[in-house]
């Protein structure tokens, strides 16, 4: 099985894989939060060291394999991991973003429709303008749409599992807008694909290994990886604010209770306890 070795990507993730290792060992960290970074890192690999790699510039639903991964599942497994908040406890100089990350600029910047911007545009702009093409002619520009994805999907998923510390703090049902906002322009941009031209039409049939799908079988299957494959790449994320939506509820249910519990405990006291002079009295005996 062919593979590659993409030395920029790798690099990234043993220095990002390292520190972050050399910080939860400082402390007690959770090991789920570091499996799940350690994994979305590990995606990153896959992505850029595996047959993915090979084939990206030869068939169009490889490189669309390409794209859900780094938008959708490796910025999810980062932000599992709560890489922001392990900064802020191993890192004393990081004292400015704490200074800032609640700032008017942070706050416009994580505004729920400036992240579903930012979430849908990437990939929009990537497959509906000459941005494609000349990914597939330069190795530079290609690692910096792949940054730009990964960034673009950790901003959304940092904002929305809250499990960083974050500039605002939104009701959980913005978060099911913003993902069902992400699932129509996923449908929309599958079926332009699917019924549209084809892109980069000279570049796939020149690169075409005389095996595989031709390039039209080919786009219509990376039409489908990008809106089905988008959608069923999200299911964890709806599944991860489901259960800390449901656990925000039972801790804000145990504090009202207890509130309830403070406020009603005056109540409770027998009539004399409130006379100084009886109440004296009673404890004498």
């Amino acid at each position: 099985m062919p593979l590659t070795f993409d030395v920029p990507a790798v690099c990234c993730v043993l220095v990002l894989g390292t520190l972050y290792v050399r910080a939860a060992r400082r402390r007690e960290w959770p090991p789920g939060r570091t499996a799940a970074f350690l994994a979305g890192l590990a995606t990153i690999l896959v992505v850029t060291c595996s047959p993915l790699a090979v084939y990206d510039r030869t068939f169009f639903w490889v490189r669309a394999v390409q794209t859900i991964t780094l938008l959708m599942i490796t910025p999810l497994l980062l932000a599992l991991g709560a890489p922001i908040r392990l900064l802020l406890d191993a890192c004393p100089r990081a004292a400015w973003l704490r200074r800032h990350g609640r700032g008017p600029l942070a706050r416009a910047l994580t505004f729920p429709p400036v992240v579903t911007v930012v979430l849908v545009a990437p990939v929009l702009v990537l497959y509906l303008t000459p941005l494609y093409d000349l990914v597939l002619r330069s190795s530079l520009v290609d690692g910096l749409v792949r940054v730009v994805l990964v960034l673009a999907g950790f901003g959304y998923f940092w904002t929305r599992l809250g499990l960083d510390p974050t500039p605002r703090e939104d009701p959980h049902l913005v978060s099911v807008w913003i993902a069902f906002t992400e699932v129509i322009f996923d449908g929309a941009l599958g079926l332009v694909l699917w019924l549209g031209p084809l892109l980069a039409p000279a570049h796939y049939a020149a690169a075409h290994p005389g095996w595989g799908p031709d390039p039209r079988t080919d786009q219509i299957i990376g039409a489908g990886v990008l809106w089905i494959g988008g959608d069923v790449a999200g299911l964890p994320f709806i599944a991860a604010l489901f259960v800390r939506w449901a656990r925000d509820d039972a801790r804000r249910a145990k504090e009202i209770d207890v509130r309830l519990d403070e406020e009603a405990a005056p109540a409770t006291s027998l009539w004399w306890e409130s006379d100084p002079a009886l109440a004296e009295r009673f404890r004498r005996r």
